[in-house]
């Protein structure tokens, strides 16, 4: 079964799903919705768990640079919450500190337009979310 990988916002979800046998995590999309509106989020969330056959999910955990959670890790928190009110999956909770900025990074790196940056930052921080998860298991 796949591993889902989810980059929060208060406007926007990265998502990023892993290959079958669990090695390569790769970008989906990022799905845009009103400020806060996480009900869309999570409605969204739970038909990629099914169209995808994941058995876990690796939300983004942001944390400060000495390790407190300020408030939008509350908010991925209560997401956890909301999915496993939901459905039975398995959720795993993953520090993201700087994964924006490495997206980035790859990303100019790649010679992507800013424009084409800001479209994708989001999926592509999901893909190192998941990505981190996945060499963490080998």
């Amino acid at each position: 079964m796949k591993k889902l990988g989810l980059d929060l916002g208060d406007r926007s979800l990265g998502i990023a799903v892993s290959d079958d046998l669990n090695w390569l995590a790769r970008p989906i999309e990022t799905l845009k919705f009103e400020d806060k509106d996480f009900d869309n989020a999570l409605k969204y969330t739970l038909s990629l768990v099914n169209e995808h056959k994941i058995d876990t999910i690796v939300l983004g955990l942001p944390k400060n640079m000495d390790g407190t959670e300020g408030i939008q890790a509350k908010t991925c928190r209560t997401f956890k919450d909301s999915i496993l009110e939901n459905i039975n999956i398995k959720v795993i909770l993953w520090d993201e500190r700087l994964t924006s900025k490495m997206a980035s990074n790859m990303m100019i790196d790649q010679k992507l337009k800013r424009k084409k940056r800001k479209q994708s930052i989001d999926a592509m921080a999901a893909v190192i979310i998941l990505q981190g998860y996945l060499d963490s298991l080998k």
